[in-house]
């Protein structure tokens, strides 16, 4: 997965975890996101960052 296939796909997860989390605020929810993904940013292998990054993102969206 090259890094604009991964941002995309990010996008995506805040998309859908904003239709998930409607009462929210989008830039709350982008900022979980970013979190989570820079604790999984040293990885080597890209292909499931975006998906463990929204399995995180909604755990702690969900507290």
């Amino acid at each position: 997965m090259g890094v604009s296939e991964e941002l995309r796909a990010l996008a995506e997860v805040v998309d859908r975890l904003s239709a998930r989390f409607p009462g929210l605020s989008r830039e709350h929810i982008e900022d979980v996101v970013q979190q989570e993904h820079r604790l999984l940013d040293t990885g080597r292998v890209r292909a499931f960052v975006p998906v463990l990054v929204e399995h995180a993102a909604r755990d702690r969206l969900a507290r």
